[in-house]
């Protein structure tokens, strides 16, 4: 078998070919992104993953897998997960097809979207004023950082 990216290990041998291990397979970032891209529009409506489960006759540990890219999503499966959600499908899938096709940064977005509590200081975050943002992005700067505590001048704050 053929793994040009070097994800598949090898297990055990049957009649003489080796066939590849799939539990040892990392989810593609492709799968992860769009299951992110669906969490962010669930939890952005407030749906709970077993509402959201119940409207497309699944689990909601299927809808777990789903949105953390463990399980690729089918495209009638995607149908009925848009319709849950009150979308489009291509709002799901938006970040997956820049028009330069270069989707790292969004990918890159997605992921850090799925950290636990980052919805909800995002949704925090857009309710301070403009100076309050600033102030608390130069703190968050000063215990994160490696001591240095100058704010990043090519950042402009909105």
């Amino acid at each position: 078998m053929r793994d040009p990216g070097g994800l598949l290990r090898l297990g055990k041998t049957t009649g003489g070919s080796q066939v590849a291990d799939p539990s040892t397979k990392a989810p593609d970032p492709m799968d992860v992104a769009l299951g992110a891209a669906v969490r962010i529009r669930r939890r952005t409506i407030g749906i709970s993953q077993e509402a959201l489960a119940d409207q497309c006759g699944v689990s909601f540990q299927q809808i777990q897998k789903y949105e953390n890219g463990a399980n690729r999503i089918s495209f009638s499966r995607l149908v009925q997960i848009a319709r849950a959600l009150k979308c489009r499908v291509v709002d799901l899938m938006d970040v997956l097809d820049g028009p330069d096709r270069e989707t790292t940064g969004d990918l890159d977005l997605l992921t850090r979207m799925r950290t636990p509590g980052a919805l909800e200081l995002l949704a925090a975050y857009e309710k301070l004023p403009p100076d309050a943002r600033a102030s608390l992005v130069g703190l968050l700067r000063a215990v994160t950082s490696d001591g240095s505590t100058a704010p990043a001048k090519s950042r402009q704050i909105a």
